[in-house]
């Protein structure tokens, strides 16, 4: 991030006239022009390095009768300037004298955006192990509190948001927790303002902001999907998964729903409802898809993943959605699998995964279901071997299947007990003996 950017909300640069003596005199007499001037002045001496500026700008902020612009400006580029030079607890003093300024010296509007832009840019700072959630902590934990006083209600969802995905990056599960669970207790609180909620304030998210608590609430579900994901607590996930997609009063951002769609789909997906985790996946695809999110791909791989599972004979990209990423790079070898698997070629398709068995079985999701996929072609690769036949040999189909007799007469005995085939095992003879006439 650039100086310029100045916490996504910076000054413009002016092109100045000549002035003339009474400008001038008008100028020093000014103490808002001054303060301006000053900033400036200080902004520009951060290329002959940040102690030199550190000096300006506090200059600047001790020669200020009252909270201003200029002041407030002043703190950003020092908190900036001391996150750089690693002096966290200045920079800390100076992010707490910031909110003096919020209710009077900036509009709201903007006093949010640099404050989003603060939290982001300390969010970015290298730091490792304890350091790094120590430094994160102390910076939300001030915000929070900060905007206890204020009631502000929006920016205190809006913050507590921002460190819920900070946590569930770091796998921090029991904070995000918590953190979440403040935010169900005011998003899924009621309109009036004198209602109890989080910490005891009451809720000024009302009237014509039914859309944003909404949205928030949906915000608040998504993380908390993720979360019940992440520890594999299917019963907590099918819960928040359903009240999630209850929420009609939301807009959210498609990346959002993306990400419900994708934990929803990989939900169903463990339950084996394959149809169902191809409809969540599709709509996670093209939520992903919208936002010009990276994740699409990986979720089209799913979308194919649930396809073959449910041994269903549409082809994931025959629709226009997807039609596009057929030949992408990252998905041509699952489109090769699907192929096979779509025409029931196991020697195609076993080649195919040997070919690609270290880019598909690198996620961890896909590998998770993989052997499943493996389970059903060779399923249905049976099923039409025995189909002409009486009986048949085990050795025949276990060289059919490139596999062992082992592994065919297990699949065998599922396909039997699926009602999918009428015989039985002659274990004798070695053989598979229809009951058919």
């Amino acid at each position: 991030m650039s100086d310029d950017d100045d916490f996504m909300l910076e000054d413009e640069d002016y092109d100045f006239d000549y002035e003339d003596d009474d400008d001038q005199d008008a100028t020093a007499d000014d103490p808002s022009i001054a303060l301006e001037n000053a900033y400036y002045r200080a902004k520009g001496l951060k290329d002959e390095g940040r102690q030199p500026a550190i000096v300006e700008f506090e200059a600047l902020l001790t020669a200020e009768a009252e909270p201003t612009e200029w002041g407030f400006k002043a703190l950003k580029q020092l908190i900036k300037l001391y996150t750089a030079t690693g002096d966290v607890d200045q920079a800390l003093a100076c992010y707490e004298r910031l909110f003096n300024y919020t209710a009077s010296a900036v509009t709201r509007n903007y006093s949010e955006k640099s404050i989003n832009g603060i939290l982001d840019r300390v969010s970015a700072v290298p730091h490792t192990g304890d350091d790094e959630a120590s430094l994160m902590e102390r910076f939300y934990a001030t915000t929070l509190r900060a905007l206890e006083s204020t009631r502000n209600e929006r920016l205190w969802i809006r913050t507590n948001l921002k460190l819920a995905r900070l946590w569930l990056a770091q796998q921090a599960y029991s904070k995000l927790a918590g953190v979440l669970q403040e935010l169900r207790t005011v998003c899924e609180g009621g309109t009036d303002p004198a209602q109890p909620t989080a910490g005891g304030r009451g809720s000024n998210l009302k009237g014509d902001d039914d859309q944003l608590r909404g949205t928030f609430l949906q915000e608040t579900y998504a993380l908390e999907i993720q979360l019940y994901t992440a520890t594999q607590q299917s019963a907590k996930l099918k819960d928040a998964y359903r009240r999630c997609v209850q929420v009609r009063s939301a807009i959210p951002h498609p990346r959002i729903m993306g990400t419900i769609y994708e934990c929803g789909g990989k939900m169903y997906m463990d339950e084996r409802n394959w149809a169902r985790a191809q409809t969540d996946f599709f709509e996670s695809f093209k939520n992903y898809d919208e936002a010009g999110s990276p994740q699409r791909i990986q979720v089209l791989k799913y979308l194919v993943l649930a396809s073959m599972l449910s041994e269903s004979q549409i082809d994931p990209f025959a629709s226009p959605e997807t039609k596009p990423y057929k030949n992408d790079p990252e998905v041509v070898a699952m489109t090769n699998l699907v192929a096979a698997y779509q025409k029931h070629e196991i020697n195609e398709f076993e080649r195919h995964f040997r070919a690609h068995e270290k880019s598909i079985m690198a996620d961890p999701f896909v590998r998770k279901h993989m052997d499943g996929v493996v389970r059903s072609i060779r399923s249905q690769v049976l099923v039409n071997t025995v189909k002409p036949y009486t009986c048949v040999d085990m050795a025949f189909l276990a060289e059919s299947l490139n596999t062992t007799e082992a592994v065919v007469q297990n699949l065998l005995v599922v396909l039997i007990c699926d009602g999918k085939l009428d015989g039985y095992i002659n274990q004798v003879n070695g053989t598979f003996e229809t009951t058919q006439r």
